[in-house]
This record gives C-alpha cells, sequence and structure tokens, in this order.
C-alpha cells in the first residue's frame, strides 16, 4: 500500500503541536539536522523524520496512551534501524524547548552533530520536564502574518 496519498493528508490536517514542533524543526532549524514533515516510512506514516540518523519524532494526542499500532510501529521501526521519540502535545505545546533540547540530544547519540549553536538551557538536567502539562499557549500570528490574511506590502 503506498502511504503517499496518506502522508499528504495529514500535512494538510496537522496539529497545533505538530505545527509549533515544525516550525522549529524545519529548514534545518534545530543543529543543522535536516526534518521531514509526515513521511512514509515502511508501512508507516512518521510525524517527523531525520533521514540522515535514522530517527522519528512521533507527536501524539491522548488517543495514542499504550497503543497497540503504536507498539507494532515502533517495534518495525526499530528492527530496521530506526530510533523513535514520542512525546505528548502538551509537552510541545508548553515546553518546546525542553523538546528540541531532548530530541537535540538524542541526534547526538545518533551520531548527528550540531551544525548550529545549541538550545538555552532551559530544561536542562532531566526528562522529568517533559512530563508536565502545558503551561502557556503556542504564540497566535500577529496581524498579516500567517494564514495568508492581511494585506502584502
Amino acid at each position: 500500500m503506498r502511504m503517499t496519498p496518506t502522508a499528504r493528508a495529514l500535512r494538510r490536517r496537522a496539529t497545533i503541536a505538530e505545527t509549533l514542533l515544525w516550525s522549529r524543526l524545519r529548514n534545518r532549524g534545530l543543529h543543522g539536522a535536516k526534518f521531514r514533515r509526515q513521511v512514509p516510512v515502511g508501512p508507516f506514516v512518521a510525524d517527523f523524520l531525520c533521514a540522515e540518523a535514522k530517527f522519528v519524532v512521533e507527536v501524539d494526542g491522548g488517543q495514542h496512551a499504550q497503543s497497540e499500532t503504536d507498539a507494532a510501529r515502533d517495534a518495525w521501526l526499530g528492527a530496521n534501524g530506526y530510533a523513535v521519540a514520542r512525546y505528548w502535545n502538551n509537552d510541545v505545546l508548553g515546553n518546546i524547548e525542553g523538546v528540541l533540547e531532548d530530541i537535540a540530544a538524542r541526534l547526538a547519540d545518533r551520531g548527528t552533530q550540531p551544525l548550529t549553536p545549541t538550545l538555552s538551557p532551559k530544561g536542562r538536567g532531566s526528562s522529568a520536564h517533559l512530563a508536565q502539562p502545558a503551561q502557556i499557549s503556542p504564540p497566535l500570528p500577529r496581524g498579516g502574518e500567517g494564514r495568508g490574511e492581511g494585506g502584502g506590502a
């Protein structure tokens, strides 16, 4: 089964958390690592993929809690040499810097060298900060920015 149409549909229906994370990963925004979003990988579609490091990032909502489908996906990806990192939507929305720092550390463990300065020290230490509920909402676009609204100059 070709997963490309599914991946395209998922790109169009991205969650707020996926959109926020993508805004920070795209264009080699995290240590120069090249990420793609909603990418077919075997019989699955990965939320974010760094092919160079064979590293998959998944952003999950509550429907993924103890999901057998996710366990099967992770097992298949692991058997095919991919590492998988999963983050809850509220972690991405409430602690994007901590999530990015964790992703950067995992990339470093997979041998991807940072090409840009490291992130701020916010969230350093343990990964316990990733379990905290969201404290903030994602920033909204200012007038005329994003979503194609407003006039151009």
